[in-house]
């Protein structure tokens, strides 16, 4: 791991910031590369992921059926939309979004803190009755009691969701 400290962070300006640089082999994926920034005064963080290889713009569809695929691997780039639309969720690409290496269960629990921030920040009983309705049913998948369908589509093709059950298809690039 590459690691360079005591640089300028673009919020705080203060010589905070330390940047990383990890090189990984994902089975079934390849080697990838893992930037990121943590600035230590302001808590500023952004981080990404690249394939080491050019790959083509791709859509990975993945159905969560039991338990046991909470532990499929996903690899999501800054680039990438993440969809699940049985409960009509998604986190779209932007200057905030993050690229990262976890597992369904992790996604999960991304969209679950989403969920719980819009819950206990909003004055609203209609949103706090949805975001409660969404919280059940994503309980009741990482149960296994409900199925769940995830598709992840990445213009540059640095991400996937690692198991034989994906679907991937080529997708034309935006």
């Amino acid at each position: 791991m590459e690691k360079i400290e005591k640089q300028k962070c673009p919020f705080c300006l203060k010589d905070t910031l330390t940047l990383t640089e990890d090189e990984q082999d994902i089975p079934y994926f390849g080697k990838i590369f893992i930037f990121s920034m943590n600035c230590s005064n302001c808590h500023y963080q952004k981080s990404d992921i690249e394939s080491a290889e050019m790959k083509d713009p791709s859509r990975h569809t993945f159905e969560m059926e039991t338990k046991k695929d909470l532990n499929v691997r996903v690899v999501k780039s800054s680039t990438a939309t993440v969809k699940v639309p049985t409960l009509k969720m998604s986190m779209e690409p932007g200057p905030a979004s993050e690229g990262f290496v976890t597992n369904i269960e992790g996604l999960l629990q991304r969209f679950k803190r989403i969920i719980e921030d819009e819950r206990d920040n909003t004055d609203e009983d209609d949103v706090r009755k949805a975001a409660k309705n969404l919280l059940k049913k994503l309980w009741k998948a990482e149960l296994g009691e409900q199925k769940i369908k995830i598709v992840i589509e990445d213009p540059a093709g640095n991400s996937a969701i690692i198991s034989e059950k994906t679907k991937v298809e080529k997708i034309k690039a935006k």
